[in-house]
């Protein structure tokens, strides 16, 4: 029996994050998509399946699992959109008598395939499921929430670290503490877990009245830095002094973070070390933001926010929205971001005044003049930056900048960069 995680039809949704990663290694609360999925089931035997040309490079991330490829004669499939339940194994056991599709408004949810259903998917695994792949399959309904768009992970942020908050710890308690310093100011201490060789310094205060902080090993929280749970610091991060880090936030493994942050979502290896305030966001990996980069996530008139997505305009239905920013993509100093702005991957901004509230992939500039970033200057700069990180940038990486960037030539063409 195998599990396949898959992408469908909707993954440019979740637009600017999904250029260079399937929508399944996306982050909301302590953990990825995937990883939400793979803990309910424990030890099992599975498979990714991804857009083709993210092939070899989710291999790179993934050795010794197999993409777009299935082996078994019997197949779970699951959708990467879906925040799994704690009982997702429950409403989706491995085993089943007979195919059968699950649907949550009309988005499949995951589907059991096996015989000659099975085999006809095989033959086309670099295409992206829809629901018309499962015609003829018995449908089921179930109540398992699918992703739509990049903010409804913002949302649910806080949600999901309550909710795995005890699995997390349970799995791991002996990697973490819960005393600290008497210099260390802490309200609702039961509530707050530090991992193993994380240093917190004087002056900190960490307030888990509203939910939990959980704090992985070798993260380094600088004097007087405030930190309000819910929140989850990855691995390895920095938290600088005087920084504020509201409810709801999550921040990847290897970041450094300074400044306001409120619900909000930094992917590993992303940097946001000085003053400015970042709320309502999610940011990609490998950004930097300069220092005083501030994002409104409020209109003037609390009016809903719209956001532009694929050349769409959406109405997102929220008053809070800010920073949607794109893997590899910059600010300069004193940048400022209006409510419900996208940036695409590996984008340069600066200069005063708000620049444009879609911002094409590739774009160098701000408000008074935008152009096309050269694409070799743009692999390069991945290259000095990864290599900062001790991580480098293969072969796989440099193919998905080149395809991302013939991708998006539409966009950036339409507003005459």
């Amino acid at each position: 029996m195998q599990i396949c995680i898959f992408e469908d039809i909707e993954f440019s949704n979740l637009e600017p994050l999904i250029y260079n990663r399937p929508v399944y290694d996306l982050i909301c609360g302590t953990s990825t998509l995937k990883e939400k999925i793979l803990r309910s089931y424990g030890n099992v035997n599975y498979s990714l399946h991804t857009r083709p040309y993210l092939k070899a490079l989710v291999e790179q991330q993934n050795p010794g699992i197999p993409v777009n490829q299935i082996s078994d004669d019997y197949c779970l499939f699951i959708n990467g959109r879906i925040i799994a339940p704690k009982n997702l194994s429950e409403i989706l056991p491995l085993i089943e008598t007979e195919d059968k599709v699950f649907v949550n408004e009309e988005t499949v949810v995951a589907a059991y395939l096996s015989g000659e259903r099975l085999k006809k998917r095989k033959s086309f695994l670099n295409d992206l499921f829809s629901i018309s792949d499962f015609e003829g399959v018995p449908i089921k309904i179930v109540d398992i929430k699918c992703v739509k768009y990049i903010w409804d992970l913002m949302n649910i942020n806080g949600y999901q670290i309550k909710e795995e908050a005890e699995f997390f710890i349970n799995e791991s308690r002996n990697n973490y503490v819960t005393i600290l310093p008497s210099s260390v100011h802490t309200i609702k201490p039961e509530n707050i877990f530090i991992g193993k060789n994380t240093n917190v310094k004087p002056g900190v205060v960490l307030d888990a009245s509203n939910g939990p902080i959980i704090i992985e090993e070798d993260v380094e929280v600088f004097p007087n830095a405030v930190i309000e749970g819910p929140c989850f610091i990855g691995k390895g991060s920095k938290i600088k002094s005087c920084a504020t880090i509201y409810e709801n936030v999550s921040i990847g493994s290897v970041c450094k973070i300074g400044g306001e942050v409120e619900q909000s979502v930094f992917m590993p290896y992303s940097n946001k070390q000085h003053s400015g305030f970042i709320g309502h966001a999610y940011i990609g990996s490998w950004v930097n933001l300069g220092a005083d980069t501030n994002n409104s996530d409020l209109k003037n008139n609390y009016s809903p926010v719209k956001a532009t997505l694929s050349g769409k305009e959406i109405e997102t239905g929220l008053q809070f929205l800010g920073l949607m920013m794109g893997d590899h993509s910059k600010s300069a100093i004193n940048t400022m971001f209006n409510t419900g702005t996208v940036v695409g991957f590996s984008c340069n901004i600066f200069g005063s005044g708000f620049p444009d509230k879609y911002i094409p992939s590739f774009s160098w500039g701000g408000a008074e003049k935008m152009i096309t970033y050269d694409l070799k200057k743009s692999m390069e700069t991945a290259k000095v930056v990864m290599a900062r990180r001790k991580i480098e940038f293969t072969k796989a990486d440099e193919e998905v900048f080149k395809t991302v960037f013939e991708l998006t030539s539409n966009e950036r063409q339409k507003r005459g960069l």
